[in-house]
């Protein structure tokens, strides 16, 4: 007991103790921590002092830096003092020794970064420099120079930045194109150098913040740390921002405005972002051509591609990359590593299989990938996208048909209208093309989907309980084993040799099956869609069959059935009519020469689309196109020379004109009066058209100048003189197509007022015209929203106005284009030159104009803005002219003569 207490008594001696000694340390660590922070306040007012008293010098960054960070440890020192104080407040509160201890360490830790800064303060003279910011600190970074797929980028957001309106500029494009690299390379550019006082380079990432970026900007200036980004109002500065993620408000970081001519590049992947951060111009990053893209491979596998032998396999290898540098760069670091054509060919193999196997360096593109599908709001938008994996890499999707199959997959929730469906087809396609995982294709109204992307999305797919099934472009003639069938929820097997299908396959869970342009594939045995019930999507479009099998009737939660082009099909079998749910129908250019009544018994049909020879002979349609009373969407392609009785076109107009929900028609007429009482949106043919060009050449369709769907369209062939008709449905077009047209001498004949909707124009063989618009006829302005216009073959053409040109006409025109035109001698004339500094043009082409002398005739326009028109020596100086395209035109001497 006695040793006990004894114990006791000498821990708490020895905590008594041990507390005396402590809290004479932490005073001590107080005082001596104070005593140094004030040497370096006066050590810092000596600094400042001497820095204030050189006016015309600029304080050198190394000065600024350790003035602010004195600053940062004068706040520290402060935070220190308020707990010490705190702690002596409560120095009775035995609990709080151990905090005391503590409180006392970080005192005597920071008296010594006190005096280490202290000593750092001794900057001699150090303190101030002439020298001013550098305009650039180089980045190092490929060039661009000798890839021109990458080099353009630089080149047109350079021509940006030489325009004085231009202040922000939006770069996008998909995860791994080389914006980084085009943004590196304006940064190091001896042009961008020479127009900006100081340049500078950041990035801005996914975790960004706006100190972060400030941050970032202040330690690239050369500039008072105590004045921050605001400063940048004095300097004429280039910003460039590199990968944001989130929109923000730049002047929120404290970035002014200024009016000396500064500008801010930022770069993303989301073309909407570039829009919410206000860019005036926005340039989309492509993919690198298969020359570039080889280049770049090449300079970086290095000396082992000077074998010859695998060269062949080096540029396979290539493909494999899609055109991406960020991934040609990890498949070269790995192909590097190989040195001999065994390896190389290995390599190749297990690329090919990529991402199902694993490859060196190649997960974190496939995680960058990923992250944009997953960073998809709404199901909806990411079925839509794993569903393009379905074609072939790199194919042409028509987006009417695409929006079609993922309103037939159930894609497209609580919309029941094909309008409506289209509407919310085109959002989810925005907002995919927006994120780069989907991208517009060079033909209009298409998109496509890379190999790297398609890749992803199978295998993405792969990890469903249902997986998609897709082999295409692969040269196959036999179908896949029956296991594949089960497993499979959509299948593609198009653009193969297939000549034979499985009897019966097990395909309970398929929703979409994908077979055309299987050329060879003559028969579909008699049960093939015995167990596919759930089947939603077939199409069997440019295969080689003869019939349908009786299985057909089982697919009766069938949503759109594509049998165009299939030249062999003569009948639809009376097993149609079980399916109910049919709502897109296309017979174009099959065998088939009469419609079976049972189309008209499919009461939720929306979308129709067939050819004039399925009306065969006698009564052509029976009434069945008017029964089916849900039908939205009527395409009847008319081949050339079909020659119908009035009867039977009367009976054809009467019947469309019953369809209450129509919205879209497509149709020939070769008389006025047979469509005077039809008003929807429509593709209209009037006439019989006998020229062969522009009827049937893809040079010369005007409506594939177009991104965007022109949805009221009129081709006017071969008739004569005025017809108040076509006149007064001519004020409701959008693209007006008028070939060997007879007996007017201007499109003034029609009305001006008439024009004014037209976003599209072509004149094709009209032999009696003399100029387009007749100024002294239209006293109001016309084609005021008009953006194309393409004439061709017009013999008798002089001009393309005569005589006043009101305000506004022409304002939105951007190409105009000339073929065969023998008399015309001036394109600009008269009046029209005075609306020139208001137009858009863009594209001018002249082309076998024999006749023509000047494009811009001075002698009529004796008052020229020099800076909007061609000079008299030849030099184009035109704002908005980005194609001159002039041949066959031998007459022509000047742009522009001298008076």
């Amino acid at each position: 007991m006695v040793e006990a207490a004894a114990s006791a008594m000498a821990v708490e001696a020895y905590k008594d103790g041990r507390s005396l000694h402590q809290s004479e340390n932490f005073k001590v660590n107080f005082e001596k921590m104070n005593e140094q922070a004030n040497i370096l306040y006066a050590r810092r007012h000596d600094v400042e002092a001497h820095k204030n008293n050189n006016k015309k010098k600029r304080a050198t960054k190394e000065c600024e830096v350790w003035i602010y960070r004195v600053k940062v440890a004068e706040q520290e020192v402060l935070k220190l003092e308020s707990k010490y104080k705190k702690e002596i407040v409560h120095a009775w509160r035995y609990a709080r020794i151990w905090s005391r201890a503590n409180l006392s360490k970080h005192m005597a830790r920071k008296r010594e970064e006190l005096r280490v800064l202290l000593e750092e303060g001794k900057l001699g003279n150090g303190l101030v420099a002439e020298r001013s910011p550098e305009h650039v600190r180089v980045i190092d970074a490929p060039r661009t120079e000798d890839k021109p797929s990458l080099h353009w980028a630089v080149e047109e957001i350079l021509g940006n930045l030489r325009e004085r309106n231009i202040k922000r500029i939006g770069l996008w494009g998909m995860v791994g194109t080389g914006k980084t690299t085009v943004m590196q390379n304006l940064n190091n550019s001896e042009e961008v150098k020479k127009m900006f006082d100081i340049v500078i380079w950041a990035s801005v990432s996914k975790a960004w913040s706006i100190e972060k970026v400030q941050n970032a900007i202040l330690q690239r200036l050369k500039l008072k740390v105590e004045g921050g980004v605001n400063e940048l109002g004095g300097l004429r500065y280039l910003l460039l921002l590199d990968e944001v993620w989130d929109p923000f408000d730049i002047h929120e970081m404290g970035i002014p405005n200024n009016d000396k001519d500064s500008k801010v590049v930022f770069a993303s992947r989301f073309r909407d972002l570039c829009y919410d951060m206000d860019a005036d111009e926005l340039v989309n990053m492509k993919r690198l051509s298969d020359i570039d893209a080889y280049k770049m491979f090449e300079e970086k596998v290095g000396r082992t591609l000077k074998n010859p032998s695998i060269i062949p396999i080096a540029q396979l290898v290539v493909r494999q990359c899609a055109g991406l540098p960020l991934l040609i760069d990890k498949v070269a670091r790995v192909f590097r590593k190989k040195d001999n054509i065994h390896l190389w060919r290995d390599g190749l193999r297990s690329l090919q299989r990529w991402p199902s196997i694993k490859i060196q360096g190649m997960d974190e593109v496939l995680e960058f990938l990923k992250f944009c599908y997953e960073d998809l709001d709404g199901e909806d938008k990411k079925v839509c996208f794993l569903y393009g994996a379905l074609f072939p890499e790199d194919c042409d999707i028509f987006v009417n048909y695409l929006m079609e199959c993922w309103k037939a997959e159930g894609f497209l929730p609580n919309v029941n209208e094909f309008r409506d469906a289209r509407d919310r087809g085109h959002n989810i396609l925005h907002d995919l093309i927006n994120v780069s995982l989907l991208e517009r294709s060079a033909m209009k109204r298409h998109v496509r989907m890379n190999k790297v992307l398609r890749n992803m999305a199978l295998e993405i797919s792969s990890h469903f309980d249902h997986k998609f099934l897709a082999r295409t472009c692969e040269g196959i003639k036999e179908a896949p084993i029956e296991e594949e069938w089960a497993s499979a929820s959509r299948i593609s097997l198009m653009d193969n040799d297939l000549c034979t299908l499985p009897a019966a396959p097990n395909c309970t869970n398929l929703s979409t099956l994908l077979l055309q342009r299987n050329y060879n594939l003559m028969m579909i045995p008699d049960s093939f869609f015995l167990s596919m019930q759930g089947l939603r999507v077939l199409d069997l479009h440019a295969t080689a069959i003869t019939s349908l099998p009786s299985s057909l009737s089982c697919l009766t939660h069938l949503r759109a059935l594509y049998l165009n082009s299939c030249t062999r099909l003569t009948e639809l079998p009376s097993s149609l009519e079980a399916l109910v749910h049919l709502e897109v129908l296309d017979i174009r250019r099959t065998g088939i020469i009469s419609l079976p009544i049972q189309v008209g018994s499919l009461a939720q049909m929306r979308c129709l689309r067939m050819s004039s020879s399925n009306f065969g002979a006698g009564n052509p349609i029976s009434k069945v196109i008017s029964s089916i009373s849900l039908l939205e969407e009527l395409i009847i392609d008319v081949e050339p020379n079909t020659l119908w009785s009035d009867q039977v076109l009367r009976t054809i107009t009467e019947e469309v004109c019953t369809l209450t929900r129509l919205t879209s028609l497509t149709f020939s007429f070769p008389k006025v009066h047979l469509w005077k009482d039809l008003s929807l949106t429509f593709q209209f043919s009037v006439g019989i058209c006998n020229s062969v060009g522009i009827c049937n050449s893809v040079k010369y369709h005007i409506l594939d100048y177009f991104e965007y769907q022109l949805c009221k369209c009129l081709k006017y062939a071969n008739n004569e003189g005025i017809h108040p008709v076509i006149s007064e449905v001519l004020a409701e077009t959008e693209l007006f197509e008028l070939i060997d047209h007879k007996n007017i001498l201007s499109l003034s004949d029609f009305g001006s007022a008439n024009l004014r909707e037209l976003r599209a124009c072509s004149l094709e063989g009209c032999k009696d015209i003399i100029c387009i618009i007749d100024g002294n006829v239209a006293q109001s302005c016309a084609f005021d929203w008009l953006e194309r216009m393409i004439i061709n073959n017009a013999p008798s053409l002089h001009c393309i106005w005569k005589g006043p040109v009101p305000v506004g006409s022409l304002a939105q025109m951007t190409t105009l284009t000339m073929y065969n035109c023998p008399k015309l001698k001036k394109i600009f004339s008269n009046g029209l030159i005075e609306q020139l500094s208001e137009l858009q043009l863009q594209h001018l082409s002249v082309e076998e104009c024999y006749g023509i002398e000047e494009i811009i005739i001075e002698t009529e326009n004796p008052c020229l803005d020099p800076t909007t028109l061609p000079t008299p020596d030849d030099l184009l100086i035109w704002p908005s002219l980005e194609r001159l395209d002039i041949a066959l035109c031998p007459s022509l001497l000047k742009l522009l003569l001298p008076g």
